[in-house]
């Protein structure tokens, strides 16, 4: 199997000749930052979720009324009966836990993976200028199911890495001509629901030199299965008990990759 932007297939199996080949170190993403922890989507979870070692950072984002980018899971502030949407308030006027992005990048830096779940498309362009602010563009890495959208951001930049992010009953002509589809259109990484995984799958999936993420990976069990399948990166609300099954599997503490 050939490398993958520079990272040896060889290395990794070298580390666990148990396991099924991935095409890269598996990135452990804190899904909401280390949302089992601490309040979500909130720069107090983004930072335990560093403290407790994810090589990935996870979120949503919106846009403003105003143009900036921030990031919220639901796209909604206030209570009912008076919620309005994240796209109708200026970022001055959104509640304090709710970080812009420019002010997560004051944080992190370029300095982890970083997964963008886009929302608001129409935040998009902000969303690779913040990046390419701080240096960030090539450990971005954007998320939406409608690979068409997702194929399209590739004219914003070069350098981020364009993730369609579905389920496997979605796909369109089986999952062989699916996947074969979305590598033309210059997909990166196939990102599913962890049920939808097996090794077999993946392997498909590497073969056309796709990554292979998996999501809602909660349990030792799940992520110990996906890990010994050959997945390149997983998503989970328990940074601790994701971290452990990956620095397990690698058999030394992770390090960032």
């Amino acid at each position: 199997m050939s490398n993958w932007r520079g990272l040896s297939v060889s290395v990794v199996q070298a580390v666990a000749v148990t396991r099924l080949p991935s095409l890269r170190p598996p990135i452990g993403f804190a899904h909401r930052g280390a949302r089992a922890n601490a309040p979500e989507n909130t720069i107090e979870a983004f930072e335990l979720a560093l403290r407790l070692g994810a090589t990935g950072l996870e979120s949503d984002v919106w846009l403003t009324a105003d143009g900036v980018a921030v990031l919220d899971h639901d796209g909604l502030v206030g209570r009912r009966p008076l919620r309005r949407a994240i796209s109708e308030v200026t970022a001055a006027d959104l509640p304090a836990h709710i970080p812009s992005l420019r002010e997560f990048y004051e944080l992190v830096g370029s300095s982890v993976d970083f997964s963008l779940d886009i929302k608001d498309p129409s935040a998009t362009a902000e969303v690779i200028a913040c990046a390419r602010d701080v240096g960030a563009e090539e450990r971005l890495w954007l998320c939406h199911p409608d690979r068409l959208l997702v194929s399209s951001w590739r004219e914003l930049s070069s350098r981020v890495h364009l993730v369609e992010s579905t389920r496997a009953v979605r796909f369109e002509g089986g999952p062989e001509l699916h996947v074969a589809s979305s590598a033309e259109m210059g997909i990166e990484v196939i990102n599913l629901h962890h049920s939808d995984w097996t090794g077999g799958f993946i392997a498909m999936v590497h073969r056309f030199e796709l990554l292979a993420f998996g999501w809602d990976a909660q349990y030792e069990r799940i992520l110990d299965e996906l890990l010994d399948s050959g997945i390149d990166g997983v998503f989970s609300d328990h940074v601790d008990t994701m971290m452990t099954s990956i620095e397990k599997m690698t058999g030394s503490p992770t390090t960032e990759s």
